[in-house]
């Protein structure tokens, strides 16, 4: 059975945020991005998939269309197909934020 411990794959860097892939299946993959402050993820879209953003730790701005939410800890935000969204750390620590998408692209 396939288990990570997520808190011991955390990774930052000071030139962009990083994606750290926990699990990837035909059909989907779960990854966590992490954030130093200020970093973010451009807007984009995917034309087939549904995304979900999940947070961890710290709090940072999640925009999905033409909305924007303080995302924290326990807050899950859904990214559908089509609709450009991204993620900004504005917050002074880091941020962590626990990603799934299907179907896989």
């Amino acid at each position: 059975m396939p288990v990570t411990f997520v808190p011991e794959q955390k990774q930052f860097s000071k030139e962009k945020f990083q994606k750290v892939n926990l699990f990837d299946t035909e059909r989907m993959f779960c990854d966590i991005y992490c954030f130093e402050p200020g970093q973010e993820q451009k807007a984009h879209s995917h034309a087939e998939n549904d995304k979900i953003y999940y947070v961890l730790e710290g709090n940072g701005d999640f925009t999905v269309g033409d909305e924007t939410v303080k995302g924290v800890p326990g807050t899950a935000v859904l990214c559908p197909p089509g609709v450009d969204h991204g993620v900004l750390n504005s917050g002074g620590e880091r941020l962590v934020v626990l990603v799934f998408m299907a179907p896989h692209p």
